[in-house]
């Protein structure tokens, strides 16, 4: 397994110096492949369905046999700028096939074309969705990876904002929450961060927002009052430039009475999750977890009853 874990650190290392230089065509289509690839192992144990809704775009992801009666929204990555339906459905789908549980992977609009607060409004709507058609909000958990993950902490505020119950959980992986930038991990991680360049990141940010917004507590979810917020997992690898980000979003959730667990998993990269390597399997192993935990109560299930 630590040579399957060299072997993408150093795909990715030697990919990263053209993050710089590849055009926002390619990166989303790029985005669609790698969608088409998470999905491609366990296409055989879910079934979609495509909903018809004007105010946002999304999929359902059913897994054969659902273990409860809630559901993840999942909120995918991509610096604001890329990832579509394709894209979402390929974390959503292992999601749904590893946990047994209902997913509604959304694909919300990107910038430049839809700058802020596009994506926001859609996961919104998205949100509002769920709990039209009937799910109790305690037993929805929001998901995001990246950009998607503080996507999620930015939904909260909102909704708590709007007056509209909140969800049982947020998982969240590698979010990106302060968009200034402005971290230690920027720096010191450097080096060690594999994928990501903080250039790249505010090119991103350019695109989804004006510079003199991003100290919006909806921009950077850092800055937002947690009071009253969900319990929360978040994931986070010790080599990412966005290392801090998770750090401090944690720390805030504590100082603001709300639970939250962060993992920093060392030597890890940028939404490492998503990579299916069998040593991150304990992880995995937490998000279920905190799945049941959310759903029951408690941990009802034995990892070994869903594999």
């Amino acid at each position: 397994m630590a040579f399957q874990r060299k072997l993408i650190r150093l795909s990715l290392s030697i990919i990263k110096p053209f993050t710089k230089i590849v055009s926002l065509k390619t990166k989303r289509i790029v985005h669609s492949m790698i969608g088409k690839t998470l999905a491609r192992p366990y296409k055989k144990t879910v079934y979609y369905k495509a909903i018809i809704n004007k105010a946002f775009q999304a999929e359902w992801i059913f897994p054969n046999n659902t273990l409860y009666e809630g559901v993840i929204l999942y909120l995918h990555g991509g610096g604001f700028v890329a990832g579509d339906i394709k894209y979402a459905k390929g974390y959503g789908t292992m999601l749904a096939s590893k946990n047994k549980i209902k997913v509604l992977a959304v694909a919300y609009k990107l910038a430049p074309e839809f700058p802020f607060p596009n994506a926001l409004e859609d996961a919104v709507n998205a949100y509002k969705y769920l709990l039209g058609e009937g799910f109790d909000n305690q037993k929805i958990i929001v998901c995001g990876e990246s950009s998607g993950g503080g996507l999620s902490f930015s939904l909260c505020d909102k909704l708590i904002k709007e007056n509209i119950a909140l969800p049982g959980g947020i998982i969240a992986l590698s979010p990106w929450t302060d968009l200034t930038m402005t971290a230690k991990s920027y720096i010191i991680n450097k080096k060690s961060d594999p994928s990501m360049l903080e250039s790249v990141l505010l090119k991103y940010t350019k695109l989804y927002t004006n510079i003199e917004n991003i100290d919006n507590p909806l921009v950077s979810p850092k800055n937002t009052n947690f009071t009253g917020f969900p319990k929360s997992l978040i994931f986070v690898g010790g080599d990412e430039i966005l290392l801090d980000d998770s750090i401090t979003i944690h720390e805030n959730l504590i100082k603001h009475n709300c639970l939250s667990e962060l993992i920093i998993t060392p030597k890890m990269w940028h939404v490492y999750l998503l990579y299916g390597l069998k040593e991150n399997e304990k992880d995995n192993k937490k998000i279920y977890q905190f799945i049941s935990e959310v759903q029951y109560g408690t941990e009802k299930l034995k990892m070994d009853e869903i594999r």
